[in-house]
């Protein structure tokens, strides 16, 4: 298990803003994306979807694959580290003997 909080795509994006001197609706609307969304994912209270990490492929911003790993690596990290209830295995492999 990793030991460090991997980033949400927001803070990525949020950080790229100032560089490429565009505001959130400005990119919003240049991605044809709700400005309302943008602004929940890059604040990072929203989850980048399939279809936002499309848009910034196609925008020249990396690939969409890119945006979804961080995403994953983003919500992993956070499901490993919350509170989880007992799991019973649902399956035990057999014991290997040597004959």
């Amino acid at each position: 298990m990793r030991m460090h909080n991997p980033p949400h795509p927001g803070e990525m994006i949020q950080e790229m803003l100032p560089e490429m001197n565009i505001k959130i609706a400005e990119m919003a609307r240049r991605l044809h994306f709700s400005r309302e969304m943008l602004s929940r994912v890059i604040n990072c209270r929203a989850p980048i979807s399939p279809d936002l990490a499309v848009r910034l492929e196609r925008a020249g911003l990396s690939t969409a694959r890119f945006w979804l790993a961080v995403q994953m690596s983003h919500d992993l990290w956070q499901a490993e580290h919350r509170e989880q209830p007992p799991i019973t295995p649902l399956y035990v492999a057999p014991t290997i003997t040597a004959a």
